[in-house]
């Protein structure tokens, strides 16, 4: 089964939820009694401060899921989640999670890499300010999941909103990773060329 179509068992038997650009998905603090598995569109998750401060999280896409870390750890929801584009996705509560497991046992592990990733994802935002902007630039584009032909689909203004630097910044230092030939950029997307010298760049053993 091709990666993007993973989880489409998580899909039958669902009604298709359709949200329009803007419309919120969930909130953060409230009771996450269900995870969601988008079927088309992109969404992004982000964290909001006491003071209003917004600070995006991830854009997610078609074939992903959202909501699950809080989901599983039965605790409220550390980020809120809104449709960027006309989306549709289904909802996932825990007596169809159990059902689909039962139906398919495989997806019990895979489910578990998912959830170690996306607390990968959320530890690199707790430390990623202390990064300077190559190596948090470096490190987002590693936590993105490739499309089945590689590429990693983000624009700059998306990466600039998840690692904290301005467009202006991201499009500065994607250039110099394109001229060492660690990447190639293309329309909304990045292609990784050279996986281990960004690790290394954000590991401080790079150049």
């Amino acid at each position: 089964m091709a990666a993007k179509d993973r989880w489409a068992p998580l899909a039958e038997g669902r009604r298709v939820l359709v949200y329009v650009p803007g419309q919120m998905i969930y909130l953060q603090d409230t009771e996450a009694s269900q995870f969601y598995y988008i079927l088309s569109g992109t969404v992004k998750c982000f964290i909001s401060s006491s003071g209003g401060d917004e600070r995006t999280l991830t854009h997610h896409r078609a074939g992903e899921l959202i909501g699950e870390a809080a989901f599983f750890d039965r605790q409220p929801r550390v980020s809120s989640a809104v449709a960027v584009t006309r989306c549709t996705l289904v909802s996932v509560d825990r007596e169809h999670l159990e059902a689909v497991f039962a139906r398919h046992p495989e997806l019990a592990v895979a489910m578990l890499e998912y959830l170690a990733r996306t607390v990968r994802l959320l530890s690199a935002h707790v430390d990623s300010a202390f990064l300077q902007a190559d190596r948090r630039v470096a490190r987002h584009l590693l936590s993105l999941s490739p499309t089945p032909d590689g590429l990693l689909r983000c624009t700059h203004e998306e990466i600039g909103s998840s690692v904290g630097v301005s467009r202006v910044t991201v499009s500065r230092v994607l250039s110099e990773f394109d001229r060492r030939g660690w990447i190639e950029t293309g329309y909304k997307s990045v292609t990784l060329r050279d996986r281990a010298a960004l690790e290394a760049l954000v590991a401080g053993t790079g150049t």
